[in-house]
């Protein structure tokens, strides 16, 4: 008789969400370390392993954890200010609100982020950069998520305030200085990449310097591209170049780099940006409210990796199942009914999105984003057992068209239980949300708007 081996987590007969976007029945699956180390029918893993904790799956679905791979958690605090203002939303709302916040701030704020996240199915994220960033990583090592987190560099533009501008050299030197302290923390949970805030507030000679550092580091860029037509204007007037060729000029264009946003590329962009096999991140909500609408079936078929973000809280929340939807009826309604194409966005390639590409667009292909043996055990359960979403005759498309955040139980990252039957096991919630709703007010009343 085979021996017991033993096993972290054992999640016993639950559906799951195979790399192919099909489902299996009745699977249970063995958790050790940090590592799926099984998966098989039920009932088979529950003979070769003796586990530490069991989760029951039974009407679940164990699927890949989300990964938002464009949010500021610095702005968590904003949330409900920008909605309804006129422009410049950038000037009037965001540098002051940025340029007064305190590293507790921070800290706290990227606790709430963490918490929202973690309770709508969010594994990991790559946050594009604010200030004292540090303090960030400190809420994401307690939290148990995984993330890439950079620190926001401005060098230049006029509408851009002293405090949150710095010489080229000074904002190399400052990512420097978090890397050495935060990279690799929590188990190597927490990477530090470097950031360049956009080409409009860069400088050449950051954006050069940039580039070459995060290759000598080996670690990633995160930036905002192609978000409006005025960033394009900028490029165009300055450099004589769109914003894409003047990034590719400056050695900044590569696989390592990934760009948020990306609603206005040209088509010779698209063609640019695949060559280059640069990481693509839409942010649905924030893009069609305010910018337009990206050209994602073009960019898919030219082989662009697209992965999605809520673009933090102070726009929106942090839900990506409501930016899949959001993108499916924007896309369809933009680029499918004018030509009668139903299916220019279908639902598989928006789960996609919010797994594998995001997955790919932090770097962690070969780590996240689909639920296989060797992999990371970064994982959600969702209750399908309820009205809006059982019984289904296609549960991928249900899980796309009808799924929330709040039908997810259960998350599981790098292998440890965070959240547990709706309770985060890592994070005092009451405690985090009375901190938080005593120090929005003191940030209000310091960037000097009413609230």
């Amino acid at each position: 008789m085979e021996q017991h081996r033993h096993c972290d987590i054992l999640i016993r007969n639950s559906s799951l969400l195979t790399p192919e976007f099909e489902v299996r029945e009745s699977v249970s699956v063995a958790i050790d370390g940090s590592y799926i180390v099984f998966i098989g029918n039920a009932g088979e893993a529950e003979e070769k392993y003796t586990a530490g904790e069991t989760l029951d799956g039974r009407g679940k679905l164990l699927m890949p954890g989300f990964v938002d791979a464009h949010t500021h958690t610095c702005q968590q605090l904003l949330r409900g200010r920008l909605a309804d203002e006129y422009p410049m939303i950038w000037t009037r709302f965001l540098v002051p609100f940025e340029s007064t916040l305190t590293p507790d701030d921070v800290y706290w704020s990227a606790k709430l982020a963490c918490l929202e996240m973690i309770k709508s199915g969010t594994t990991s994220f790559a946050d594009s950069g604010g200030v004292h960033m540090h303090r960030a990583a400190d809420a994401v090592v307690e939290s148990g998520m995984r993330a890439a987190i950079a620190r926001s560099t401005m060098d230049m533009g006029g509408e851009i305030c002293s405090a949150m501008k710095e010489s080229a050299e000074d904002a190399i030197a400052g990512t420097e200085e978090l890397y050495r302290g935060c990279h690799g923390k929590g188990d190597g949970r927490v990477e530090i990449w470097f950031a360049l805030r956009q080409v409009m507030t860069c400088s050449p000679e950051l954006v050069r310097r940039t580039a070459e550092k995060a290759a000598e580091y080996n670690t990633g860029i995160h930036t905002h591209l192609c978000e409006h037509r005025d960033e394009v204007r900028f490029c165009l007037e300055r450099y004589r170049k769109r914003p894409a060729e003047f990034l590719d000029e400056m050695g900044a264009l590569g696989p390592n780099l990934l760009t948020a946003h990306n609603v206005v590329l040209s088509e010779h962009d698209i063609t640019l940006l695949a060559e280059r096999q640069v990481k693509a991140v839409h942010c649905p909500r924030a893009n069609i409210t305010n910018h337009g609408f990206p050209k994602t079936p073009r960019m898919l078929e030219a082989g662009v990796s697209i992965g999605l973000g809520c673009d933090g809280s102070g726009n929106t929340n942090s839900n990506l199942f409501d930016e899949m939807k959001t993108l499916r009826s924007a896309t369809i309604a933009y680029w499918g009914l004018p030509v009668f194409d139903p299916v220019v966005l279908r639902c598989s390639e928006l789960l996609k999105m919010a797994t594998a590409g995001g997955s790919a667009a932090l770097g962690h292909s070969a780590l996240t984003g689909t639920v296989e043996v060797g992999k990371k055990a970064d994982v959600i359960l969702l209750n399908l057992e309820q009205p809006h979403l059982y019984p289904t005759q296609n549960i991928v498309s249900t899980i796309v068209e009808s799924a929330d955040g709040h039908d997810v139980t259960d998350s599981i990252i790098d292998g440890k239980i965070v959240m547990k039957n709706r309770e985060v096991l890592t994070m005092d919630e009451r405690e985090t949300l009375a901190e938080c709703a005593r120090r929005m007010k003191e940030i209000v009343s310091r960037a000097g708007y009413d609230s």
